[in-house]
């Protein structure tokens, strides 16, 4: 799980990166040494290999959780229209922003995606 809640796409995707640094490390880490314990011909550490496979499940669980939370958090162009938005609303009274609104949703009719 994350150690923090993350509130923006750009703070997921370093963290991503950082984990997929993690995950490619430790990948390494358990291949290189299982070709050591091959070559000294030695059985398997258990516990150790447990250990590691288990940080390993861990580190892609978070991958994973991080890429759902990026699905759900809203992109730059999504922040740019809640501005714009923003923006425009307060040049506009009520009875203004109710025709705005209003053929705003007349365009979107037109367009077929009402």
């Amino acid at each position: 799980m994350t150690d923090s809640i993350m509130t923006t796409r750009e703070a997921c995707q370093q963290r991503l990166i950082g984990l997929r640094d993690e995950i490619s490390a430790l990948k390494a880490e358990i291949a290189t040494a299982d070709m050591a314990r091959q070559a000294r011909r030695e059985r398997v550490d258990p516990a150790r290999f447990a250990q590691a496979k288990s940080e390993l499940r861990r580190k892609q669980a978070e991958a994973a959780e991080i890429v759902t939370l990026m699905a759900r958090l809203p992109g730059r162009k999504d922040v740019l229209k809640d501005t714009l938005i923003e923006m425009l609303r307060e040049s506009y009274d009520e009875a203004g922003w109710a025709k705005v609104m209003d053929e705003a949703h007349r365009r979107l009719v037109m367009r077929g995606a009402a």
